[in-house]
């Protein structure tokens, strides 16, 4: 596929490589520099940069069909390593880098207040490797460099979680149990494409789709395929493997925890659709009989056990991290249904997800800086102190929840439509009840937002909250009205990303 919409056609030729390798290139540098603040304008030029490139990928895969294979050195695949772009990861590619350009933007107050001056040039050269491994899961074409990519993006994750040891302790073993869980997902995942590699003595995504063609009721490509989608499913935290996730949230530092919830879990899930129906098929008994009977109550499950677990949580990071849990489910669920309108509106969801949690882990952060709040009940009057911020908080809450004319209202509408067109009312029953859930849970933060009075002899704020957190807040906050009212763009990017993932052919 030709590229050249937006950069020149030499340049934009290389553009699923550079993506990848620039902000992993610019992450030497930023962390060797002594100043945060130019450690941060190396990050952000690296993630404007990929932005850039993100955006040509993205226009040159917008038709069926389209797609792009990029041969790294120039040799050809399968014997040499491939980035291949489609619908379904340029779509993904596109979340990833507007969220770290956003979250930056929010980070330079936030890690100002949060981190050690003289650790910061180092945390903005870790975010780089973390964003530059993300980037490298979505684009590789090669199932053993998905790993390799994971793994990338992971490490330097566990130490950025770790960095908000200097607020609270817990971090520290919040980092380490991320650390477990992780290396535990990692491992079923390669153990797993070492499967598929005895079967067929190929790692390249494209040549393993068509040679698994051939190998139906295969024991070996089942247990690989099973070992695969739990390794995915830790890193994506589908219930119940999603342990790892209250306390990386809760406790890492405000800008860590806005961009994983943005991202993390998503390139996960992006994963599974890769192997389900790229390189295996949905159409494939064992794949098809996973889906209903391991995805789908799985899902379900995390769906109402992770919002009851909200319910009961007096921290609202935490509150928040069982939601994502929660909403991790809707995202399962629409894979398990097994057909084109369920995947997209699983990814659908997904993009939804990015903008409510992102809107909402950013209004606490805010809180945070300004009032040094976390705990539900300090949260009162906080809605007379911090009005612009109250109300994008808010705005993101009611998307969590599903009202009308949010972005959280269409990807659920969407996904009660394929549960009905597949004949699932127990799905719309369960996406009802975890709704529900969620306004109970919502409802105990607004009320005190808005309506309890501030108790007397509060302090006033600390600091008002500096506009390079209001801006991205804002644009997020805006960004869940705007798309719940004019869908069409979201959805139209989802069914693409459908499309690619279900007619997905192989390399010619």
């Amino acid at each position: 596929m030709t590229v050249g919409h937006l950069l020149p056609a030499a340049l934009a030729a290389h553009a699923p490589v550079l993506l990848v390798v620039i902000p992993l290139v610019l992450s030497a540098p930023a962390a060797a520099i002594r100043s945060g603040r130019v450690g941060w304008a190396i990050a952000m030029a690296g993630a404007v940069a990929s932005l850039l490139f993100t955006l040509e990928v993205f226009l040159a895969t917008r038709g069926v069909g389209a797609e792009i294979s990029y041969a790294l050195g120039a040799w050809q695949p399968p014997v040499g390593i491939e980035f291949r772009i489609d619908g379904l990861n340029s779509a993904l590619l596109l979340l990833l880098s507007a969220s770290a350009v956003l979250a930056l933007i929010f980070a330079f107050p936030s890690v100002e207040d949060e981190i050690d001056a003289n650790k910061r040039s180092l945390f903005y050269g870790g975010f780089l490797i973390v964003f530059a491994g993300l980037a490298g899961v979505a684009t590789t074409g090669d199932a053993f460099n998905l790993f390799v990519f994971l793994e990338i993006s992971s490490i330097p994750t566990y130490a950025l979680i770790a960095m908000g040891a200097g607020h609270d302790r817990r971090a520290l073993t919040s980092s380490f149990n991320y650390l477990v869980m992780g290396t535990i997902g990692a491992t079923f995942f390669v153990i797993g494409v070492g499967f598929l590699y005895m079967a067929t003595g190929t790692l390249n995504m494209a040549d393993l789709a068509e040679r698994l063609s051939e190998l139906h009721g295969n024991r070996v490509v089942e247990i690989g395929f099973a070992f695969i989608l739990v390794g995915l499913g830790l890193k994506a935290a589908l219930f119940p493997l999603h342990l790892w996730l209250p306390g990386a949230y809760a406790y890492a530092p405000s800008f860590v925890t806005t961009f994983l919830a943005a991202t993390a879990t998503k390139v996960a899930f992006y994963g599974i659709i890769r192997f389900s129906y790229d390189v295996f098929s949905v159409e494939n008994g064992f794949v098809l009989n996973s889906f209903t009977y391991v995805i789908t109550p799985l899902a379900i499950a995390g769906m109402i056990i992770a919002s009851a677990q909200a319910l009961f949580q007096s921290d609202v990071r935490r509150l928040l991290a069982y939601s994502s849990v929660a909403q991790v489910g809707y995202m399962m669920l629409g894979l398990g249904i097994g057909t084109q309108a369920g995947v997209a509106a699983g990814v659908l969801h997904l993009i939804n997800h990015a903008l409510m949690k992102g809107t909402l882990f950013m209004a606490l952060g805010a809180f945070a800086i300004s009032y040094g709040v976390r705990r539900i009940e300090n949260f009162k009057g906080l809605g007379q102190s911090l009005p612009v911020t109250s109300a994008a908080f808010t705005l993101g809450a009611l998307s969590l929840i599903g009202v009308p004319f949010t972005v959280g209202f269409i990807s659920k509408f969407y996904l009660i439509q394929a549960a009905l067109q597949k004949g699932w009312a127990f799905a719309v029953v369960a996406i009802l009840i975890s709704s529900v859930l969620a306004v109970f849970y919502c409802y105990r933060v607004l009320v005190n937002l808005w309506v309890a009075p501030r108790p007397d002899g509060a302090s006033r704020s600390v600091q008002r909250v500096p506009y390079m957190i209001l801006a991205p807040l804002l644009a997020l906050a805006l960004m869940n009205l705007v798309f719940g009212v004019y869908a069409e763009p979201l959805v139209n990017m989802a069914e693409t990303a459908a499309a690619a993932a279900y007619n997905a052919g192989v390399a010619p």
